[in-house]
């Protein structure tokens, strides 16, 4: 079964030549209706909100690791010994917590190495984090390497999170409006 358009052919001798239209021809463009300009965010205001708070967690906690990391590397270059939990020292000393040359100890958990893999895992945490959030808000390249950046620098996670946090609420506060997704 075959189904016919009941439009006839057009004639293309009929159609005017392309290079003959001019804007006469075409008319004026109807004017734009008048609106504010709008914030295309990448997700609700809650998912945003939601982004934050996983933002704010992890920033303190990368940089809480970070100072005691940096505390560990002080402890380490500066005065040869590092963090050891239950262990045993090489004259056959037990103790449950101290500072020990690192072949002074037998037996016994690193917690200076522990810290640092603890903060290399946060930092991982926290960069997805900040592209959680960072892509919600649709804000620029500089800005995701700043925030980035939060983690790598003693005590700085603390102050770029709180002015992070407060640019989004300053951007969600004056665009009200929000992406319905659900």
């Amino acid at each position: 079964m075959t189904h016919e358009k009941n439009t006839p052919p057009v004639d293309p001798a009929t159609l005017p030549d392309p290079e003959d239209i001019t804007v006469a021809d075409i008319g004026q463009a109807p004017p734009r209706p008048e609106s504010k300009k709008k914030r295309r965010f990448g997700g609700t205001h809650r998912q945003i909100r939601s982004a934050m708070g996983l933002y704010t967690f992890t920033s303190w906690l990368t940089g809480i690791f970070l100072l005691l990391l940096v505390l560990q590397m002080i402890v380490k270059y500066g005065f040869q010994r590092e963090l050891f939990a239950g262990g045993m020292t090489e004259d056959g000393t037990e103790f449950v917590l101290g500072l020990y040359h690192e072949q002074a100890v037998v037996e016994g958990i690193n917690i200076s190495l522990l810290v640092l893999i603890v903060h290399g895992w946060l930092y991982v945490l926290y960069l997805l984090a900040c592209f959680r959030l960072w892509s919600m808000m649709r804000w620029g390249g500089v800005r995701l390497l700043a925030m980035a950046g939060g983690g790598v620098v003693p005590f700085l996670s603390f102050f770029v999170e709180k002015k992070v946090n407060r640019q989004a609420e300053a951007e969600l506060a004056t665009h009200p409006e929000a992406v319905l997704r659900y």
